[in-house]
Parts: C-alpha cells; structure tokens; sequence
C-alpha cells in the first residue's frame, strides 16, 4: 500500500509505482492507467492555471461519475484549489445557496445527465450570482501545457474540500475537510476491506458524495481499480459481472438490488468475483446480510460515518459473522467513540445514548462558522444526534436519530425544509414531514396536511408539483400523502411526529 496525506502526491506516486496499472473502465469500456489519468490531469490543471484557478481558488463541480470528474478533482488537487464536489440531485435553491456560502469562482456541470438540463440549472445560478463562471465539460475539459504550470503546493493541512451534507437542517451545511482526513478514511477501508491491486471497485455512486472522494484515496493507496457507473440500473449487475468486480457496494439500496437479480437467475452466481459488499450511509437490516451471504457467498461489510467525520467505523472480512449482521464495525485507527446518555453521562456497554466522535477524521468546522458551537460537546467531541450502542467488544450499533431527518437511499432530508414548503401551499393549513419504514429505501417521505378545507384537500400530484415548482430537489419530494383534521400536538403546542408515525408506520 502507498501511504500519504496528500491527493496530489498519490497520484504521482501512483503513476510512478505501477503506471501501467488500471485505474478506471466505465460503461462503454473506455479504459485509464494511473499514468494516463496523471497525466490527463496536469493536462487539466494547466488549462485551468490558464483560466485563473490556483490555490485557495473556490471550485464547484456537478458531475456524475465520469472519467471528467475524476479528472477535474485531480487537477484541481494539482493546483491546490478548494474543490466543492456537488450531489447530481441538487437543485438551484440548494445551488444557488452553495454557490454564494463558498464564493466559488467556477462551477463545472454536464450539458445533461438522466433527462435533467444541467447546462441551464448551472446557467440560471450563474445569472443571480456575478463573478460565477459556467463550464460545460460535454465540450471537453480545459487543457493545456503541463511545462507552463507552478510547482505543485506542499503537502499541507489547509482546507482544500468543502463538502455539504444532504441536509439535517433547512440549508445543507459546509463541511471543510483538508486532504489528510480524507486519506485517513481511505487508508481505513484499504486495511478493513483488505484492498489490493487485483481488485475491482464497483463505483455505482455518486463519485461527489464524501464516500466517492474516500474510495479514490483508497483506489490509489491500494493500487486497484474501478468500475466507473454513471446510473444503476438494469444492466448495471450484468457490466460490473463482465468487468470483474471484486466489491460491489454501496448500501442498502444496491445491496437490495443484487439480491433481487440474484434470486431471479438462482442458476449461476451473477457476480462471481466478488468477495464483498461494501456498505454504508445507513444502517443495514440484519435479514439482508444474511440473505446476500447465503444466496451469493459473500458478506455486506459495513460502516459509520457523516459527512463531518467520513468513517468513524467500518467492519473488517475477518469479523464474526454476527458483528458484521448486527453492527457497523468497530473504531477506525485513532477515532475516540463514546456513547453519551441523555442526562450526559457515560453509557454503559450495550446501553444506547448519542454517538460522538473525535479523532483524525474529523471536519475542520463548518463554513457557516455559526454553527459550530453547537456541533461539539465540551471535550470536542462532534454530537453526531445519532443513537448507538456498543458492544463489549467495540461494535457500533446504530440505533435510531436525535435528529428530525429522513434517510432515504442514505441520505439525510430535512423534514424542516420539506414542511416549510408545503406551508406555502395555499390549501395547505399545516404539516408534518415524517420518515416511514420503507425495504427499499431504507425510509419513505411521508406528508401529514392539515388542509385549509376539509371539502378541497390537496392531491398528492398538486402538491408535488407545487414542491417542485418550489425549488425542491426531487429526492425530498414525498412519496405519501395523509390528510388529517388536524396534527396532534403536545401541551406546549409541539407536533408529536412518533404519534403520527405509529399511526401511518
């Protein structure tokens, strides 16, 4: 394994150690060596010099996961710019939002991903927001002399990503990491999943998510590939089969998704090669593990973690069966965990309480600096508002939220921003946004209305499309619609939302 702290210093080390190597084949086969992604990059970074990016320089990038955006990111890292990568699934409130909390300078996007038009979404927050440069990358990405380009900066622990979490409060929140916390989470899953140059990485993720910049870390530590997956779906199971895929994650959505393929064709193993299945971004049902080993004959190995703190925990191939079931692993190296009860004492093994972490991947604070305060305790521990309890051997298990979200497909929705959109409703009089169990999605969206009329309630296309008409991004719209003559709510006037989602659960 290649160990170090720096994106860029990877890369190069990387291409030097084994240039021939694969790095990455996508979809139509199109394949990268390290050297020929290294060298694409200092091809990249030089045009971007040449269009005024260096370091500090704020950059956001919308991209699927493409050859483009693994490309950007490494010459980005080359100059040393502060990247923001950016979920496909943000629309322009979030956009426009994210755009003027990090001052980026550029904003790189496709002309148009899944029938969406990026082009015009990164055009139209451009236009409410002066100094904000477009790029279109279907028309290529900047390019130039490599010759021409300054030394690479030094390795440092500057802030060099700014990462937004899917949102716990109305606005998503701006994480700033530097390149030594991101490492470290790479390092983690190279040593517990074992990672080797032989192996094939299912990337069938959003390579913006914090969990897609970890896995290029460990892709180069470790030397192995990936399997670049722009949209899972139906044929996705049948490439990652013909390209060898030797991990195929990423959570419980997909997990769910190779099982079903699985038990349809019970003649054959549609996956043969893989050992393992990476999983994460929230907890997974212990029936699936045990399932997706008995049908296919490999594990879900799983872990914990937020955008502030990218693997706090992760599970190991050596696990006992039952840990890697029930839990999300142990510690990873030097994480501090500790397991808070509400009345702020110590829990005691396997009693549940918050879950707060300290330790070398810890984020370096928010961009809104307002709110760090209240994300750490007085020891600086960060208060996850994630339930857990740990075992006597060091498992996490995650057992609930302190904080009113939703985690649909491992993301975290806000049901605060999603009510104060159907208040603006006109026939809407009041409302709750609840999470419900859902085996597909971990969780569904559930819209509890008070209408303004008990003759004239809201239909559930009416009020959907009022949502998006609204900005709303189209993960959060809800999937279900109760209509109520009023919410119940507690003496101080509070809404008793688990009243509501035992009712409707």
């Amino acid at each position: 394994m290649l160990d170090g702290d720096d994106l860029w210093e990877l890369i190069e080390r990387r291409a030097q150690a084994t240039p021939d190597g694969l790095f990455a084949v996508n979809e139509a086969g199109r394949t990268q060596s390290f050297f020929e992604f290294r060298d694409a990059a200092l091809r990249c970074a030089a045009g971007l010099a040449a269009l005024g990016i260096g370091a500090c320089t704020a950059v956001s990038w919308q991209l699927p996961t493409r050859f483009e955006a693994l490309i950007l990111s490494a010459a980005l890292a080359r100059l040393g710019a502060q990247q923001n990568p950016l979920l496909p699934m943000l629309r322009q409130r979030e956009l426009g939002f994210i755009a003027r909390q990090t001052g980026a300078r550029f904003l790189f996007a496709p002309r148009a991903f899944r029938g969406f038009n990026y082009e015009a979404l990164a055009r139209s927050v451009a236009r409410d927001l002066p100094g904000l440069e477009v790029w279109i990358t279907d028309d290529g990405l900047p390019h130039g002399d490599p010759a021409a380009l300054p030394p690479a900066p030094a390795a440092s622990d500057e802030i060099r990503w700014v990462l937004y979490s899917s949102g716990t409060t109305a606005d998503p929140k701006g994480v700033r990491h530097g390149d030594p916390a991101l490492a470290g989470a790479g390092r983690a899953m190279v040593q517990r999943y074992e990672l080797r140059p032989e192996d094939r990485h299912g990337f069938v993720f959003p390579v913006t998510h914090i969990g897609g910049i970890n896995w290029l870390f460990a892709g180069l530590m470790a030397g192995c590939a990936h399997i670049l997956i722009e949209q899972f779906g139906g044929e996705s199971i049948a490439l990652l089969a013909q390209r060898g895929a030797t991990l195929a994650g990423a959570g419980t959505v997909f997990h769910q998704a190779y099982l079903a393929a699985q038990r349809a064709h019970p003649e054959a193993k549609l996956l043969p090669r893989v050992r393992c299945y990476p999983g994460g971004g929230a907890p997974k049902p212990p029936q699936l593990y045990h399932d997706l080993l008995r049908e296919t004959g490999a594990p879900i190995v799983s872990g914990y973690g937020l955008t502030e703190y990218p693997i706090a925990t992760l599970g190991a191939l050596g696990d006992p069966g039952e840990a890697l079931a029930n839990s999300e692993g142990r510690a990873t190296a030097g994480c501090q965990l500790r397991i808070v009860r509400q009345d702020g004492a110590a829990a005691k093994t396997g009693e549940e309480g918050e879950v707060r972490l300290r330790g070398p991947h810890l984020f370096r604070g928010y961009v809104d600096a307002r709110l760090n305060a209240d994300a750490f305790d007085g020891d600086g521990f960060l208060r996850t508002g994630d339930l857990g309890s740990l075992d006597g051997a060091g498992f996490l298990r995650i057992t609930g939220r302190l904080k009113d979200v939703i985690v649909r497909k491992g993301e975290n929705l806000s049901a605060r921003e999603i009510e104060d959109r159907l208040h603006e409703q006109p026939k809407i009089a009041e409302a709750a946004v609840i999470g419900l169990p859902d085996a597909e999605r971990g969780e569904l969206v559930c819209a509890v209305v008070a209408p303004r009329s008990a003759e004239d309630p809201p239909s559930f296309e009416e009020m959907n499309a009022a949502l998006r008409q609204s900005g709303l991004a189209v993960q959060k719209l809800p999937e279900r619609l109760e209509i109520v003559a009023a919410l119940p709510r507690n003496a101080s006037g509070k809404v008793l939302k688990r009243e509501l989602q035992r009712r409707y659960g």
